[in-house]
Formats: structure tokens, C-alpha cells, sequence
């Protein structure tokens, strides 16, 4: 229920603040606006998304939880979603999710709400050389017998 209302609301708000900065600043300055946002979020969202890309992958080498590693991944990934999509409302949610502090917040907020029964990781295989020890038959027909028809076909 809470997604319809976002899908609502948001179009709704975004309407809202177009009209009212529009109408305050002019078209050209708000296309401008949105226009700028959009670049510069897009720098930012890259260059945050490598860095926490690094985080993930230095998570994994250390055997550590990467969970809010990958979250951090997420909420910039969406940041750039945001920040692409023409609007105030929409780019104000974006840049704020660029905010380490207001991830961590989410995070936190997010851990509370989330129950994560388990999570272990375990060292690679190692690869050991042995002796298998087990029982054969050997099924393969005699060389004679294949030679004869199978009694299916006529001569």
C-alpha cells in the first residue's frame, strides 16, 4: 500500500514544486536546474557507487560482513536513479542519500526493521590429494556378441 501512495505522491509533489519554482524563477532557469542536478548527481553517484564498490569487494577479501557495505551500494544506486529523474523533490532525496551520515541513518534505521537470522562465511576448500578406494564392473559387451543381430530386424 505504502508503494501506490509513494507513486501518488511523488508525481503530485514534483507537479507542485515545478509549478511554484517555475513560476518564481522562470522555465528556462528551471530546465537549467534540473538539467545541472542531473550531471552533477550523475559525477557523484559515480564516483560514491566505485568507492563503495571498493568497500564491498575489501568486505569479501577480509571475510567480514558486507551487508552494509552493499546497502551503501544500493542507496547510491538509487540516489542515481533519483537524481536522473527530472525533478526537485526527487533530487533533493537523491543528493541526501549521497550523504554518508544520512546512509549510515537509513542503515541503522533499516537494520531495526530487519531481522537477519544468520551469516557466515567460509574459508575456500583447500585441495587435497589422496587415494579414492572403491569396487568396479565393467559393463561393456563382448566383442562378439554386439556382432550379432538384435533379433529385431529381419535378414
Amino acid at each position: 500500500m505504502w508503494l501506490f501512495v509513494a507513486f501518488l505522491l511523488v508525481p503530485l509533489i514534483e507537479i507542485a514544486l515545478f509549478i511554484q519554482i517555475g513560476g518564481a524563477i522562470g522555465l528556462g532557469l528551471t530546465l537549467l536546474i534540473v538539467v545541472i542536478t542531473a550531471v552533477i548527481g550523475t559525477y557523484l553517484v559515480r564516483a560514491q557507487g566505485i568507492h563503495a564498490l571498493g568497500q564491498v569487494k575489501s568486505s569479501f577479501n577480509q571475510l567480514q560482513d558486507p551487508s552494509e557495505a552493499l546497502a551503501h551500494g544500493a542507496m547510491i544506486l538509487f540516489s542515481g536513479a533519483l537524481l536522473l529523474t527530472p525533478g526537485f523533490f526527487t533530487d533533493a532525496v537523491g543528493f541526501a542519500l549521497l550523504v554518508p551520515g544520512v546512509r549510515v541513518a537509513v542503515f541503522n534505521w533499516a537494520r531495526t526493521k530487519i531481522k537477519v537470522s544468520t551469516f557466515a562465511s567460509h574459508p575456500p576448500p583447500q585441495h587435497q590429494s589422496g587415494t579414492i578406494d572403491g569396487t568396479y564392473t565393467d559393463v561393456t559387451k563382448d566383442q562378439t556378441e554386439s556382432d550379432q543381430p538384435s533379433g529385431w530386424t529381419k535378414h
